[in-house]
């Protein structure tokens, strides 16, 4: 019910040498007493701005005495803000909220705690609702600092639907209070209503403001209507104009459903003129028993504090008589003093229903244990929070948050963390989104990588093109002249495969750069076994009654490299199948940016196909540091000897290097070692024998290719 809000101010600590500054007119309490740490409160304990006597609510009076026995129950205690006292400022909305901002205001700027030195400090203020039911205030993006001791309306409109739904109203009307209050419960009760099968036949709006003439028509069509049920969710102030024009206009004779605002007000129970509300139905909060409270209602007296002129409207307004002689005559007798509130009944000192007091009476409970906590935390807390020397126990230095952490509430003692893809800003006062790492093509040492990747490509297409040219010459006719055209083309697939593994990656590019590199350098290494295989079958076919080229000719050749290159390629189908790699936030390595890389997804697939790679390499190297010296002016095992030496020295290497390289560190070095191995296998193998066709065209025949031997070498094409 907003227009009947309590804010509770809590005074929680005091920040260097700033102060606050007067905003609007200042306007004082109407009850107060000074403590260590003040706590303020609003009510509306008049019904109108002006003061009164026929508009003073003892209801709201009773709630600042409720938060008065509490305050004085707080300081007797030894347990509980032992050696502080609590004091406390009460300040009248009027039932008006323009006044109720004003009073708010006026606590914003009411002295704070001061230091020995008597200098005023800026300290914070937390608002805790008693009263105050609407669903929107549970917005905690909007509303951080807003707590409450009663609950949300979300509840209640919900309530209210299945009530309607469990005595089968299908068909209703709605009024509801022209307030955050009436809109939101109203708004959640028709789309409560909606999903029960409840239909609204009309909705109608009202507030206290609204002219005699809205409310006949609003009357007229509750009456005309074909909807026998009606809902209000009004305040209890906005409702009692509309009532009083139906007790004009004769019994309805409707059926009511009401809020927790008006639903218990005895009032509206006692008063005869409203007796067609008999019946109506409504929640209602549980009702609790304050011990005391009855007994400390009925000291209160004028007496306590002589020049406080609430107490004496408050006596004069339950006895109906005057401590103003001049003002007797209205009142009918002169207060004395002697009248005694214990043989009084009334909605002051009735204490058979006290639903909102004890909400009240909460709100001060929950303020005290919560300034209790947070002074033993300061005495035994020596990192966030240092008290400050010579100055009020509630006062301390501000100890910035760590990385990581932030705090965005003044003088708050705990740090929040931010979450994972968060990182706190230099302030410390938001979390922010970690910028996101990952090797892309505009960086500097992406920019080199590709350079190097398509520089081999290029190298490789070059060495192509004299190949074609001169492939009706020896050396390379020589060994196979097809697996040499298919290693070049497999070596370009190597070099341009390690572009895939630059940018951002995706699902696709995480699963096609492993795979392509996989099946490209197998295929590479297919072909360089198959050259060595030749060469050593070539050797061996000149001995007597040798016919090992005859069936190991190029048609085996083929088999061979397509054969080997399949076992790859299964290995892959069945990796991507069962745990293809994906892209992957790693946000453990480094706790301030977000790494985004490629998750291999199977362990054991990633590592199956490296691993196939290197048992080829091996056998490879083995095969061909068997052949290097076999007799040829022109063995090319000596030269795939060096280039499987660099492969595996390069990708030994790589392994260790790869696993403790950082972030996209890790992606360069795995590039790294494809470029070198590929750059290592085409000038290994290729190298010398373009150096011949290009620079040495007289040793490109096939006396020199075969050597001066007494016995001939077949060397198939």
């Amino acid at each position: 019910v907003p227009v009947t809000v309590m804010v509770l101010v809590m005074v929680v600590g005091c920040v260097g040498d700033q102060s606050c500054s007067l905003l609007g007119q200042t306007t004082l309490p109407v009850l107060s007493a000074d403590g260590d740490v003040n706590i303020g409160a609003v009510f509306s304990i008049h019904s109108q701005p002006l003061f009164k006597v026929h508009s003073f609510n003892l209801r709201e009076f009773q709630f600042a005495q409720t938060l008065i026995f509490a305050l004085e129950e707080i300081n007797n205690r030894s347990d509980l803000l032992p050696g502080l006292s609590l004091g406390y400022q009460v300040y009248d909305a009027c039932g008006s909220v323009p006044k109720a901002i004003q009073s708010a205001l006026a606590l914003m700027n009411s002295p704070g705690i001061h230091d020995s030195l008597s200098e005023p400090s800026s300290c914070s203020r937390h608002p805790i609702s008693h009263f105050a039911t609407c669903d929107c205030l549970s917005n905690r993006k909007k509303y951080p600092s807003f707590f409450r001791t009663i609950p949300s309306d979300l509840y209640q409109s919900q309530a209210l639907a299945k009530l309607v739904k469990h005595f089968g109203w299908t068909w209703v009307g709605v009024v509801n209070s022209n307030s955050d209050y009436g809109n939101n419960g109203m708004a959640t009760f028709i789309e409560a209503a909606h999903q029960e099968g409840v239909c609204v036949e009309y909705q109608e709006a009202i507030f206290r403001t609204d002219s005699r003439e809205k409310l006949l028509k609003m009357v007229r069509v509750m009456r005309r209507a074909t909807a026998r049920v009606v809902v209000l969710f009004v305040g209890l102030g906005d409702l009692i104009p509309l009532l009083n024009v139906l007790a004009q206009e004769g019994d309805p004779g409707l059926q009511w459903v009401g809020s927790e605002s008006w639903i218990t007000a005895r009032m509206l129970a006692e008063k005869q003129s409203y007796s067609f509300l008999r019946g109506a139905v409504g929640f209602a909060f549980g009702n609790v028993k304050l011990d005391g409270l009855e007994w400390f209602l009925d000291s209160v007296h004028p007496s306590q504090d002589p020049d406080n002129s609430l107490l004496r409207e408050f006596w004069e307004t339950v006895f109906q008589c005057s401590f103003n002689r001049s003002r007797e005559e209205n009142r009918g007798t002169l207060c004395t003093g002697a009248e005694s509130l214990a043989g009084l009944k009334n909605q002051y000192n009735d204490v058979s229903d006290l639903r909102i007091s004890s909400k009240v009476y909460t709100a001060v409970y929950a303020i005290a244990h919560s300034l209790h906590d947070l002074l033993t935390d300061l005495k035994n807390d020596s990192g966030r929070s240092n008290r400050s020397k010579g100055k009020h126990v509630c006062c301390y230095d501000c100890i910035p948050c760590a990385e990581g952490e932030i705090s965005n509430i003044t003088d708050s003692n705990v740090c929040y963390l931010c979450d994972l893809e968060y990182w706190s800003n230099e302030n410390r006062d938001h979390c922010v989104l970690k910028p996101v790492e990952f090797l892309s093509f505009e960086e500097i040492m992406g920019i080199v990588l590709v350079c190097f990747s398509l520089f081999g490509t290029g190298v490789t297409t070059l060495v192509a093109v004299v190949f074609f040219i001169h492939r009706d010459t020896p050396i390379v006719r020589a060994n196979n002249s097809e697996l040499s055209f298919l290693l070049l083309f497999s070596l370009t697939l190597c070099f341009l495969c390690s572009l895939t593994f630059i940018g951002r990656p995706s699902e696709w590019s995480c699963m096609l750069r492993h795979t392509a590199f996989g099946i490209a350098f197998v295929l590479c290494i297919s072909c360089v076994l198959g050259k060595t295989l030749v060469v050593l079958m070539a050797f061996r076919a000149t001995l007597p009654g040798s016919n090992v080229m005859k069936w190991f000719g190029p048609p085996l050749q083929r088999l061979c490299v397509l054969a080997l290159t399949f076992i790859q390629v299964l290995i892959c189908v069945i990796w991507l199948t069962i745990s293809p790699p994906f892209p992957y936030k790693n946000m453990l390595h480094y706790k301030e940016i977000v790494i985004l890389e490629c998750n291999v997804g199977s362990a054991i697939g990633f590592w199956a196909v490296l691993g196939y790679i290197g048992l080829l390499a091996v056998l490879c190297f083995v095969l061909a540091f068997l052949a290097r010296k076999l007799p040829d002016n022109f063995n090319e095992a000596k030269f795939i000897t060096f280039s499987m030496l660099i492969f595996c020295a390069v990708w030994i290497t790589f392994i260790p290097a790869y696993v403790s390289s950082p972030g996209k560190f890790t992606v360069a070095v795995e590039i790294f070692a494809i470029l070198a191995s590929s750059f290592g296998l085409l000038f290994c193998i290729f190298a010398p024998k373009c150096f011949i066709i290009l620079l040495r065209p007289e040793r490109n025949t096939k006396k020199h290719v075969m050597g001066k031997t007494s016995n001939d070498i077949h060397v198939h094409d």
